[in-house]
């Protein structure tokens, strides 16, 4: 272990979960959640803390997986057999693209009006994964690690007191319409809405997969490989406080936007400048940086994330499908693999972004969409992985999180069911 890595092993296993957390807090939160205060409320509240609750436990095998057998996920997925490594590769490589361009395109909406750049959206986007390839290769784990926990500690800090401020410049009685908003909510669109809400909240369950590559590489990193102890207590860290900046989110819907007149414009760079005019207009033009910098700095740590990690999964896909030779497989060429899907990703990024830009709200909603009706699959791939040999049993989860689990698992192919329903109706 390096002078310059923490020597406690708990600290030395913290990095991942904060990951998570960036990864999470992004278009599920600063869109989607402020959405649905904004057109209903608080009347989602519940709704979005039992999403967050249901899928804790797919969410959580991921470090517990890597963990336990010092292995990731895709390799777990690997050995399972070629139906399983096949569905997740099909999952992945389905929305890869997707999923990048829609964090890019918000994230490059809220530059262009924190930076005041009068750029077109697709040069904005360039300018973003630009600036985000640039700190990966250069500062690979390690930089993403102690940038992560910077902007999340930015992130924190600004959204809670933009929360603090916006309650305390509410009318004294805010209404609860929920009899109005129930019946609005069982519509299509409302449905179609809920859907999307519910597909990133508080992030798509492909993390556990990335999860389990970063706690492996902040092992080598750190040289100190965690326990599951200590891996869980990581990522139990990032994951509360996604779930409270998801309800942060929510809340700042809800006291600034619902009830008025206001609707999501379907363009990124307008949509940035409605939620913080809002804002400014509710709180005061002093907040206006405040807001801004929040925005900013949560699109952005999600754009960094996603960045990171779809490369690494698709590199792990190849090196564990037998794709590449082990007998070449230097440091090097690990490397290569990772900048080379890298560069292909952003590029298949910004192609969408190009042609399916100005449909801003459609393209979120589609990703978020595909997500959500991914979801049991990929949930019932990580708990027959984590219940199954190849992990030993004392690191299995106990008999309250497995059942957790199966409640989570049902509750997905319900509102699958639903979705199919209400297509077919």
């Amino acid at each position: 272990m390096s002078a310059s890595e923490p020597r406690h092993p708990l600290l030395a296993a913290i990095g991942p979960g904060l990951l998570m957390a960036g990864a999470a807090v992004g278009v599920s939160h600063l869109v989607q959640s402020t959405r649905a205060g904004a057109d209903y409320g608080f009347t989602l509240l519940p709704l979005v803390l039992l999403a967050c609750l249901l899928k804790y436990p797919f969410l959580e095998f991921g470090p517990r997986y890597a963990a336990a057998t010092g292995e990731s996920m895709i390799a777990g997925y690997q050995r399972m057999g070629r139906w399983a490594i096949g569905l997740f590769s099909l999952i992945t490589l389905s929305t890869a693209v997707i999923i990048q361009a829609g964090v890019t395109i918000v994230t490059a909406g809220l530059t262009g009006l924190l930076f005041g750049l009068d750029w077109s959206i697709t040069s904005l986007s360039a300018s973003v994964l630009g600036a985000c390839i640039l700190l990966l290769a250069v500062g690979h784990y390690r930089g993403l690690d102690l940038i992560m926990k910077l902007i999340m500690l930015v992130l924190s800090l600004s959204t809670l007191a933009a929360v603090i401020l916006a309650l305390g410049s509410a009318p004294g009685s805010m209404e609860l319409d929920l009899a109005g908003n129930l019946d609005r909510l069982w519509s299509a669109a409302g449905i179609a809405f809920v859907l999307a809400l519910l597909g990133w909240m508080p992030i798509p369950l492909d993390v556990a997969a990335w999860h389990s590559l970063w706690t492996l590489e902040r092992a080598r990193q750190t040289g100190h490989h965690p326990n599951v102890r200590e891996a869980v207590f990581d990522f139990r860290l990032g994951f509360i406080g996604a779930t409270v900046l998801a309800a942060l989110f929510l809340i700042l819907g809800a006291v600034i936007m619902h009830g008025g007149d206001q609707t999501i414009p379907a363009s990124a760079v307008a949509f940035s400048a409605v939620l913080v005019e809002l804002y400014t207009n509710s709180l005061g033009e002093w907040a206006r940086p405040l807001i801004a910098v929040a925005a900013w700095t949560t699109m952005f740590s999600t754009t960094l994330a996603v960045t990171d990690a779809y490369p690494r999964a698709l590199r792990a896909l190849i090196e564990v499908s037998g794709a590449a030779d082990d007998t070449d497989d230097t440091a090097n060429l690990h490397q290569a693999r990772y900048i080379s899907a890298l560069i292909l990703l952003s590029i298949g990024g910004l192609s969408v972004i190009h042609f399916f830009g100005q449909h801003f709200t459609r393209l979120i909603d589609f990703a978020t969409t595909v997500s959500f009706l991914a979801a049991p699959i990929l949930a019932w791939l990580s708990l027959r992985l984590i219940t199954g040999p190849l992990v030993p049993e004392a690191h299995r989860p106990g008999p309250g999180l497995r059942l957790l689990a199966w409640a989570g698992f049902w509750f997905l192919v319900a509102f699958c069911l639903i979705w199919a329903w209400w297509r077919l109706s």
